[in-house]
C-alpha cells in the first residue's frame, strides 16, 4: 500500500499508508490528518482540500483540469506547486508521495 506523508504548516509530518485508488484527499480524511477541511467531499467544487506538492513528485501526477485550475484560483496562497487533493489518485507508482498543507484553507 502506498505511504503519503502529509506535512502540517507547522511542520509536523504524518506518513500513512492509504490504499491505490483513493484520493490524497480522502487519504487524510479516513487519517484524521489536520489541515485538510474537503468541504465539498472531494467534488473539485472547492478549494478546502488544497496542497502544496513537493517538487520532485509534482510532475509525476496527473495533469490539472480546467475546474481544478479554477478552484485553485480561490485557494489561500495557491503556487505552482498547489493542487487539490481531491484531484489526486493514489496510484503504486506514488508510493511515497509528500505533500504539504497550507496555513489555512480558503
Amino acid at each position: 500500500m502506498p505511504k503519503i506523508t502529509y506535512i502540517e504548516h507547522s511542520g509536523k509530518s504524518h506518513t500513512v499508508e492509504v490504499p491505490s485508488d483513493l484520493s490524497v484527499m480522502e487519504g487524510a480524511i479516513q487519517n484524521n490528518i489536520p489541515g485538510i477541511d474537503a468541504d465539498c467531499g472531494g467534488a473539485c467544487a472547492c478549494a478546502t482540500c488544497h496542497v502544496y506538492v513537493d517538487e520532485k513528485w509534482f510532475d509525476k501526477l496527473s495533469k490539472k483540469i480546467e475546474s481544478e485550475q479554477d478552484m485553485l484560483d480561490m485557494a489561500f496562497e495557491p503556487n505552482k506547486f498547489s493542487r487539490l487533493s481531491c484531484q489526486l489518485i493514489i496510484t503504486d507508482d506514488l508510493d511515497g508521495l509528500v505533500v504539504k498543507l497550507p496555513s489555512k484553507q480558503a
